[in-house]
């Protein structure tokens, strides 16, 4: 069946399950050139390859949790780990660095550079929660990582496989500011992408405290709060530093950490030469 004859979220389950997913062209390129320097390969290197692609992260995670050992007592949350429990060869040779994104939107521009803003934007968000992880003394800040990096995980996967829906409802919503996200895609998919989500990582059985970090409703748990202001922060960041929500994310963030809103405008890189209003900065 092809994409675009699936009307119902079950479907959507059901395809995404056995469809190969995409990844970035440069992490194909990095790790085809890190498996010729058998001096550098390493479990550890390949991992800092794979850390800035969401869709290489979880092609693994996945991977990895369809073929876990019956004796495996612990889940598995961190790319080395994983690295470690596959192996090195066995990770080229079952999950090879392809499709490649930019050949599945091929003859799909406007498709593929909405997708590629969506991963530069869950990049920021994972290094903004992991520095903030850190900052929070979380022994665990990969996962927090992790996590931040995959929370939009169905929206790149919708932009991949049904890149005419997602551009209308886009259109949609730059037509009307006011137009809710939630109502817009079930209106034009017939189900929302937080939903599908939801369901994809039930049923790749991701491991239960990456669903419980990438889980809005978890909210009041610190290291959840962490994941969901860096998903937001970069969310708005991302349409410009005059953005009208930032303020807000300031605030929030500095409750996070016990920071005054300036000093987490400083933390993060925003010019105080052109701070107004509430700490916006100019574009």
């Amino acid at each position: 069946m092809q994409p675009q004859e699936i009307r119902t979220l079950d479907r959507w389950v059901e395809f995404l399950g056995n469809a190969e997913i995409p990844v970035l062209k440069q992490t194909a390129r990095d790790l085809a050139k890190l498996h010729e320097d058998p001096d550098n390969l390493s479990p550890r290197s390949i991992a800092s390859n794979i850390a800035r692609d969401p869709m290489m992260t979880v092609k693994l995670l996945r991977y990895l949790q369809r073929h876990k050992h019956r004796k495996q007592e612990h889940e598995v949350m961190e790319v080395e780990q994983a690295l470690l429990m596959l192996g090195v060869e066995a990770f080229f040779t079952k999950l090879p660095a392809k499709p490649l994104m930019e050949d599945v939107l091929r003859g799909h521009m406007k498709a593929l550079v909405c997708l590629l803003q969506v991963v530069h934007r869950s990049q920021r968000a994972s290094a903004y929660a992991f520095d903030w992880a850190v900052r929070m003394r979380d022994l665990h800040f990969e996962e927090v990582r992790i996590a931040a990096l995959l929370h939009d995980l169905a929206e790149m996967l919708m932009w991949c496989f049904l890149p005419g829906e997602m551009l209308k409802i886009r259109a949609m919503q730059q037509q009307d500011k006011a137009l809710r996200s939630r109502a817009v895609q079930e209106e034009v998919l017939g189900f929302a992408v937080a939903d599908l989500q939801l369901a994809l990582a039930n049923q790749w059985e991701l491991p239960k405290l990456l669903l419980t970090l990438m889980d809005d409703e978890c909210a009041d748990q610190p290291r959840v709060r962490n994941v969901i202001l860096a998903v937001n922060l970069a969310r708005h960041s991302a349409n410009g530093w005059d953005d009208a929500a930032l303020p807000d994310d300031y605030r929030d963030v500095g409750k996070l950490l016990g920071m005054q809103p300036e000093e987490v405008m400083v933390m993060i890189g925003v010019d105080e030469g052109n701070v107004c209003d509430m700490g916006r900065p100019h574009s």
